[in-house]
């Protein structure tokens, strides 16, 4: 399997990342940045790209892959839902046609988060713009395509946030993050299993193309 991995310098992303090059199915990996992982490894090969709204420059070195599992994602906190809509609907879908003209074969997997609104008419901004979404993907003509809702996320394996208060956070209550993890699979998961359930989704597929915690814990 060869598959293309977004935001692999976010938290999610490096656990996905670090699951795709230990995974012996997965034979290659493409890694489209802003920035570069500082990661080295026989299997990755990584394009820094700038403008993620076009990629007409990369197109050439974007085909014959099997996924993508698109892990960019920002907050919403302090945001109005015209910026926040630009920073995630539109930078997935201008990534995602791309690839589905491209790789009309392809799983892509995007991770979205819990309570996530595909009536697209809720109260919560950020829901409905993830809602908005997830349903315009899954009318893309992909091979398949998963929405992966995870809520907590206990980081493992040196996978670390790029905001430096998450990352306080995550150290202080790192023994209650694990508990809740083993006594809570509905609340919590971890940047490993969520990277081992991408790879699982997109080599066997799954019953639902919607992945809760629970979901992604039990794959």
């Amino acid at each position: 399997m060869q598959v293309i991995i977004f935001g692999a310098t976010g938290m999610v992303g490096q656990g996905v990342l670090r699951e795709c090059l230990i995974d012996p199915d997965v034979a290659r990996v493409l890694v489209i940045g802003r920035s570069p992982t500082g990661q080295r490894h026989a299997k990755l090969t990584e394009i820094v790209h700038d403008n993620f709204l076009d990629y007409s420059a990369i197109e050439a070195q974007l085909t014959g892959y099997d996924a993508c599992f698109f892990c960019l994602g920002v907050s919403s906190i302090g945001m109005d839902e015209e910026r926040y809509r630009r920073l995630t609907y539109d930078i997935t879908m201008a990534a995602a046609k791309t690839l589905a003209r491209l790789n009309p074969q392809m799983t892509f997997v995007y991770v979205t988060g819990t309570g996530t609104d595909t009536t697209e008419q809720g109260r919560v901004m950020w829901a409905r713009v993830k809602g908005k979404t997830e349903n315009d993907l899954a009318k893309l003509p992909f091979k398949a395509a998963y929405m992966f809702r995870p809520g907590a996320i206990q980081p493992l394996h040196g996978a670390r946030s790029k905001t430096g208060w998450v990352n306080a956070f995550y150290v202080a209550t790192a023994p209650l993050l694990s508990l809740t993890h083993r006594l809570a699979p509905r609340l919590m998961t971890t940047t490993e299993k969520v990277g081992r359930a991408m790879i699982g989704v997109a080599r066997n597929g799954y019953s639902s193309t919607v992945l809760e915690n629970e979901d992604i814990n039990r794959f």
